[in-house]
């Protein structure tokens, strides 16, 4: 008898911490997933075509050391460069395997600030080093959440990153 009590107390136990585990987990889940955040509120544009983040897939020798995102047949990859009252960000649009560069695209990006602000950016084909460039302005710490379009003839093509200051 003495044992089946002991048991019982044990599962308990253990059911109650598992429950609690659960329940953190909800909460951090949820409190990561707020209604107004950035990237929620704004929808994918086709979901063929859905980016998707990729580490290792063998566009080492092609990458030029920043995020990479595969979306459709492009090759998307932003490089982020902090200045002193700046951030240099350097995105390369490429088509296909060959990672032919794309340079007659419009490219914007909107930017969501460490302080939740928003701004849009507006990139510039750089001709001789063959891809898109542009500065933003401020020094804020924290985390910036990207989202760039691409629109190529008429085709859009979106990719998400995430960075540091």
């Amino acid at each position: 008898m003495k044992s089946l009590k002991t048991g019982l107390i044990v599962v308990g136990s253990a059911a109650l911490m598992l429950l609690a585990a659960y329940s953190n987990t909800v909460q951090a889940t949820n409190a990561t997933n707020k209604p107004d955040d950035f990237l929620a509120q704004i929808p994918a544009k086709n979901s063929s075509t859905a980016p998707t983040l990729i580490a290792g897939t063998g566009h080492s020798k092609e990458s030029k050391g920043g995020q990479v995102v595969e979306s459709g047949p492009y090759h998307l990859e932003l490089v982020v460069e902090k200045e002193a009252d700046k951030t240099h960000l350097d995105f390369y649009l490429q088509r296909g395997d060959n990672h032919q560069t794309i340079p007659n695209a419009k490219v914007t990006s909107q930017i969501q600030m460490p302080d939740r602000t928003q701004k849009t950016v507006t990139f510039t084909y750089d001709q001789k080093d063959q891809h898109y460039t542009a500065l933003l302005p401020g020094k804020v710490v924290g985390q910036y959440q990207m989202k760039i379009t691409a629109d190529i003839s008429g085709q859009k093509v979106d990719g998400r990153f995430t960075f540091s200051r």
